[in-house]
């Protein structure tokens, strides 16, 4: 007898920020707060059903996810041009775009369903510094055009990443690469690979120090 079908996870009601979140939350994304509060509340309903986001995870959608992205926003320069490699549900992406007006925001993302999601959540936010390219990031040079940063979070360890992000860069600017404690050990791990595509400095450095209780670790790459 055939297995029915799993019943998808039930929407859940978007988490309300603590204190330190929400002064977080005021000083990264300014005016555009409710738009980032829209997003959380996309996350915890549609993102859930999806499958773009654990159910378990809603509780802390706003300190591990959305403000451990948005404060990379800091080391990107004004007005840069941005790819987001493996996007998922716009994690970093679609929180530095909110965060950073200024930005051109690239989501690059292979699979369908994810690319859908992040189409119709851009419009409801009506976020008109992003678009949504559905591409293997390998396959997506030509498509993208120029970009001065690339960004990736929970795609691959950094020695299988830098195969499929530094070729975006055409030979200048940087990857921010969001990792966790493994960071360091990454880094030993792909210097040789590192050595040979032609970066110049590679270093491990905290983002949003000042916001948030764990600062962020990336990995900065720079051609």
């Amino acid at each position: 007898m055939a297995e029915e079908p799993r019943p998808s996870p039930a929407p859940q009601d978007p988490p309300v920020p603590d204190e330190q979140e929400r002064r977080a939350a005021e000083r990264l994304f300014g005016e555009r707060l409710p738009l980032a509060e829209r997003y959380v509340a996309h996350l915890a309903s549609s993102g859930i059903v999806r499958g773009l986001i654990g159910p378990r995870e809603v509780p802390r959608l706003w300190s591990r996810h959305v403000l451990n992205c948005a404060v990379v926003e800091e080391l990107i320069a004004t007005g840069a041009r941005v790819a987001d490699v493996g996007s998922g549900a716009g994690l970093p992406g679609l929180c530095l775009a909110l965060a950073r007006p200024d930005l051109r925001i690239t989501l690059i993302e292979p699979l369908e369903r994810r690319v859908q999601w992040l189409d119709e959540v851009v419009a409801d936010l009506g976020l008109t510094n992003v678009r949504v390219l559905r591409a293997r990031a390998e396959q997506a040079r030509d498509e993208v055009g120029e970009v001065d940063v690339v960004t990736a979070r929970a795609v691959s360890a950094l020695v299988g990443l830098v195969d499929i992000t530094l070729p975006l860069l055409r030979g200048t600017g940087e990857l921010l690469a969001l990792k966790g404690r493994s960071a360091a050990d990454e880094v030993r791990k792909a210097q040789k690979k590192l050595n040979r595509l032609g970066a110049r400095s590679t270093e491990i450095v905290p983002a949003g120090a000042d916001l948030l209780e764990e600062p962020t670790t990336v990995v900065r790459v720079r051609l």
